[in-house]
């Protein structure tokens, strides 16, 4: 399986990304002009992982996203679907905690997270609506989701230069530095077809969380959506 199409077979997507798992996290930062860094420190900080709580990274790959709230002394599961992910993240940072699953059939019990994240993973899911719910369903009641994901640029001159390198650029690049660079042809048109962050923002209030806010990075190429799960 070299990519998966935009109706996101569950076993597509995984294989997809079993495919690329070895050098995903550097293929993401070559691809992103450094950027990943500067948007996992605002999920982090978002987060505000302690010692004494629970944190679920959900499509956490190979637990990169997962590693800053370990340190900040939180007890973590990286989740994720593509056992290839799991595999890497397992050898790479084997004081995490790895768990194999679906985001529309999480294996947890109710209400055992303080805190639920997802990034650039949502975009994946074949139902957006029903991996919201169940992240509802495993969080403690007050407790907070963060959701970092691309999104739309809101100025229009940026829009279009991101249009064109999602849809030229992107892909040349990958060739050179991805193991499967069809697999990005897939990541640029995902990134297409995407609800806008007002239109995110709607869907996982939608879902049942409340509170929902969403601010913009780097121009609103990347937003940040955080909610919190009812008292």
């Amino acid at each position: 399986m070299s990519r998966a199409s935009l109706d996101k077979q569950p076993h597509e997507v995984a294989a997809m990304f079993d495919g690329v798992a070895e050098r995903y996290d550097l293929t993401n930062d070559v691809l992103a002009l450094g950027q990943t860094r500067l948007w996992r420190r605002a999920v982090r900080q978002a987060v505000d992982a302690g010692p004494g709580q629970r944190v679920l990274d959900l499509a956490a790959g190979t637990g990169t996203s997962t590693q800053p709230f370990h340190a900040a002394g939180a007890e973590t599961v990286s989740c994720d679907f593509s056992l290839g992910m799991l595999q890497v993240g397992k050898r790479r940072l084997p004081h995490l905690t790895f768990a194999a699953g679906d985001a529309t059939r999480l294996p947890f019990r109710d209400g055992v997270f303080d805190a639920v994240t997802i990034s650039f993973g949502l975009r994946n899911v074949q139902d957006t609506d029903v991996a919201l719910r169940e992240l509802l369903r495993v969080t403690k009641p007050g407790g907070r989701l963060v959701v970092c994901e691309f999104s739309h640029p809101t100025l229009a001159p940026l829009r279009t230069v991101y249009i064109e390198y999602l849809m030229k650029a992107l892909p040349a690049v990958a060739t050179k530095v991805s193991s499967n660079p069809d697999a990005y042809v897939y990541l640029a048109e995902s990134i297409r077809a995407w609800p806008d962050q007002r239109e995110l923002a709607a869907v996982i209030g939608e879902a049942g969380w409340k509170r929902v806010a969403h601010r913009n990075l780097t121009g609103g190429i990347v937003a940040l959506h955080r909610a919190f799960k009812e008292d």
